[in-house]
Order: C-alpha cells, then structure tokens, then sequence
C-alpha cells in the first residue's frame, strides 16, 4: 500500500438535492417543519458520509479527534463514541477547543487536560496550549486528525482559528486532516461585513473574510 499523503479531506455535508418543503400542519410553524432522516431533503453530516464511506486509507489508523458537544449525528450520538466503538478506527486523542469538550466552560475559562470518563481517552486542552494548537505531544500517537465543530459563519468564532491551527500542525507531521462539514446556521446565502484588517490579525479573526462569511 503507498503511503498516506498528508491530505484535506472535506466531507459534504449534503447527500443530495433537497426537495420541496411540504406545507406545515395546521397549527404548526413552519420553522418547526423538519425533513425525516430517510426523506430527500435530510441533511448528513460530515460524521455520518465520514463513516458510512470510510477512506480504505484510513482504516485501522488511530484517531485524533477535535470536537465538543456540537459534534454529533442525526440521532445526537456524539462523534466521540461514534469513531471510539468503529471497529475499523481508534479514538487515541480528544482535542477541546475553546468552551471545553463539553462547551459548557465560559470564555477565556482556562481548561485543564483530563481523561474521559467513558471512553478513557485523553482529553487535551488546545486553548490552554501555548498557540491554542495541538502539540507534538498530544499527536504523538495520531494517525489522522479529525475535527467537526460547529460555527455560527462569523469570522470572530475562534473555531476557525482552531481549524487553521490544527490543519498546520497536521501538515507539521505529514498526517491526513479530515473536516466533517456542517451546515451553516445563518443559511450561508449572505456575505457581508467589513474585511479583516491584518494588522488586527489574532485568535479571533485570523484571516481577511467578512464578517459573515458564508461558507460552511
């Protein structure tokens, strides 16, 4: 088998042309209509194409995985136990961003490393890290990073920062980075807002794209 070629691999989070929305029930919102899982305009997450479709490259390969409570499936199973119980992969590392793994720290909360309690799994800290990126160390045993946050489309959500910084550190040691898209909240049909001054440049607005960008 030919080596891994560090890689970006972004997995769409739509499996298909959505169809018309059906009128709303009598008496029921229309915000508060929702597609069924097995209808043509179900949404997929990255976590659900990402695991339904595993890269043969990366089977078997110890995982990395940079994720909150943001990160689940259709049905709210986090991505931590999804890819811990793959028997084709092995969760080695669990990378919280700003708000902790769990999202419920405030911010600028300092996070401390801990150990999962249900996987076992070491939890690392990136905002605690010296450039809220991961280390040497908390990759030392990764195979391929993995990330799937969720965003608002604002350029001043320091999830993107995390993002950029973790793809450098993967490049850093020639490992594959895997994005599991998601959709963006604001409806990602608008982009507006003033560009990103660079002598502004920090954790939380690293690159020059309005301020709401509109990109998944």
């Amino acid at each position: 088998m030919k080596a891994l070629v560090p890689a970006l691999l972004l997995l769409a989070c739509c499996a298909r042309t959505p169809a018309p929305v059906p009128a709303p029930p009598a008496g029921l919102a229309p915000a508060a209509v929702v597609a069924s899982p097995g209808s043509a305009a179900a949404v997929r997450p990255g976590i659900e194409v990402f695991l339904a479709g595993l890269p043969p490259a990366l089977r078997g390969k110890r995982v990395g995985l940079i994720t909150n409570h943001t990160g689940i499936d259709r049905s709210g199973t986090p991505d931590i136990d999804l890819i811990a119980r793959h028997k084709d992969l092995k969760l080695v590392a669990l990378l919280a961003p700003e708000h902790g793994i769990r999202g419920d720290a405030a911010e600028g909360v300092e996070i401390a490393d801990e150990t999962d309690p249900k996987t076992g799994v070491r939890i690392y800290s990136l905002y605690m890290a010296e450039d809220r990126g991961p280390t040497p160390e908390m990759l030392k045993d990764v195979d391929v990073l993995i990330y799937d946050l969720q965003e608002v489309g604002g350029r001043t959500w320091t999830y993107v920062s995390t993002m950029a910084l973790s793809m450098q550190a993967a490049a850093k040691k020639k490992i594959p980075f895997v994005v599991l898209d998601r959709p963006n909240p604001s409806g990602g049909e608008i982009v507006e807002g003033a560009l990103l001054d660079p002598k502004f440049k920090s954790f939380v607005g690293m690159y020059p794209i309005p301020a709401r960008h509109g990109m998944t």
